[in-house]
């Protein structure tokens, strides 16, 4: 037997697996609600910050950019020194800008304690890793599936609590329960959750963090902001094409030194490759409904376009999405272990190819939302729990912090890319004059055209993928 299967023989057996399995779920539960958090007050930014609608903006873009920049870079340090006591940093790092978000009065604070709580969003990969270092491989499919769902299910779930609090007690509360539940779970984890005994040896590799964090920044702002400070401005354009240049000097210096952030020659092999273009794809196409969908059902029915639902209603229609998630988890598990997970893969694009078909020809009721609603949560359930699978299976044990952390990065450039795409879109195909300005039916159909396109691309990619098990080679690691 070797080292790292003894290791997690001694976790498995001196750790209570479904508490390990419920607090992690909860620590990614807690990471994906910070991305609904400030839905229900973003329009009213403006007013309850003394700011302009360009400056509120990074209320939500500096989430998004410390979430993609801290994802990958976590993940590599849990592989180096301890999974527990990062996913316990970056749950500090949460508790700590909610509190500064909830004290804060002005557009500087706010930006500042978004940005802290982005970082938690790294707790959901390495979480999946811990799950693969405590659990017997009978029961650790099952438990991946279910914390890889929770990226959705918690935005699913959140969205109506952020509504019902923000619409009946002081916006400020948003961010103090986000704080007392980082503190719970931070608590839980240290509590539940056994120490890191499998560890990577080497250094930190700092200049590849600073040179990957300056890279990522400069394309997801030209991807996020693209639409208000124009495409073709230089601005757009010098931070666009500098961090495609920077990320490709990145990896010039990644694959020249001998402990990299991120072992690119792990990740260029076919299956690892592919999953993670599949996961761009796959997070394109849960974004464009998350975007489309609210607005659709929250126009007001005199636009001729919207439902005329409030914020509260149009969430609770859209949360089906994230119940499948969840009730999938364990379904999602055992088929793993009976089909294999690039077949999950591919019947989750089709699930999302079905759904966006579905609201390409019905969309002018509730239920017809709530239908493609549900789809979406088989897609997205069936595709996240599969994603994580693929790539532990074509990775060392030594590499699934980084290696998922990754995974997750292309999680992020997909819905940040929709984002930015589906609000090009409904902006531009829109009528009316000024603030009044409302999408059209095009727009919403174009829209639903483009999640269609990406889930055909991620069903692509899945076929593509080898079903055989690709040979890993054994990395060092070292015991605590």
């Amino acid at each position: 037997m070797s080292r790292d299967e003894k290791a997690r023989g001694r976790l498995s057996r001196s750790t209570p697996n479904g508490a390990v399995v419920a607090v992690l779920a909860l620590a990614g539960l807690c990471s994906s609600f910070m991305f609904t958090l400030v839905v229900p007050i973003q329009s009213q930014l403006p007013e309850l910050l003394n700011a302009s609608r360009d400056d509120t903006a990074w209320v939500v873009t500096s989430t998004l950019l410390a979430a993609a920049v801290i994802t990958p870079i976590a993940g590599r340090l849990g592989d180096m020194y301890g999974k527990r006591r990062i996913v316990l940093v970056l749950l500090a790092i949460m508790v700590l800008g909610s509190v500064v978000a909830a004290l804060s009065g002005g557009i500087i604070g706010m930006i500042v304690g978004r940005a802290l709580q982005g970082a938690v969003v790294g707790v959901v990969p390495l979480g999946i890793s811990i799950l693969r270092d405590v659990l017997h491989e009978n029961r650790v499919d099952s438990a991946i599936a279910l914390m890889s769902a929770t990226l959705g299910v918690g935005g699913a779930l959140g969205l109506p609590i952020s509504a019902l609090v923000s619409e009946n007690a002081d916006w400020h509360w948003l961010f103090w329960i986000a704080a007392g539940l980082g503190t719970v779970v931070f608590a839980l984890v240290i509590w539940i959750v056994p120490v890191s005994v499998l560890r990577t040896a080497g250094r930190f590799d700092y200049v590849g963090a600073i040179g990957l964090a300056a890279g990522l920044i400069g394309v997801l702002l030209a991807v996020s902001r693209g639409n208000a400070w124009g495409w073709t401005s230089p601005l757009t354009l010098g931070l666009a094409i500098g961090g495609i240049l920077v990320l490709i000097a990145w990896g010039w210096y990644e694959l020249r030194i001998d402990e990299p952030l991120l072992d690119l020659r792990v990740a260029a092999r076919r299956p690892v490759l592919l999953t993670n273009l599949a996961s761009v794809a796959m997070g394109f196409a849960l974004f464009t409904s998350n975007v489309s969908h609210p607005q659709m059902l929250e126009l007001p029915t005199s636009t001729g376009v919207g439902l005329g639902l409030s914020l509260l209603a149009a969430s609770l229609v859209v949360m089906p999405s994230g119940l499948v998630m969840m009730v999938l988890s364990p379904l999602s598990g055992a088929l793993a272990r009976t089909i294999g997970p690039r077949v999950l893969l591919v019947a989750g694009a089709v699930s999302l190819i079905v759904a966006y078909g579905f609201s390409l020809i019905f969309s002018t009721e509730v239920w017809h939302f709530v239908v493609a609603n549900i789809l979406i949560g088989f897609g997205i359930g069936f595709g996240y729990a599969a994603m994580p699978m693929l790539i532990m299976r074509s990775v060392p044990q030594s590499e699934t912090g980084a290696s998922n952390g990754l995974n997750a990065l292309a999680r992020s450039l997909g819905t940040s890319t929709s984002a930015a795409v589906v609000g090009v879109i409904l902006a531009t195909l829109s009528t009316g004059d000024g603030e009044t300005r409302v999408p059209t039916t095009q727009a919403f159909q174009v829209s639903f055209a483009l999640g269609l396109g990406a889930a055909i691309v991620a069903l692509v990619l899945a076929l593509l993928i080898p079903t055989r098990r690709v040979p890993i080679d054994k990395h060092p690691s070292l015991p605590e």
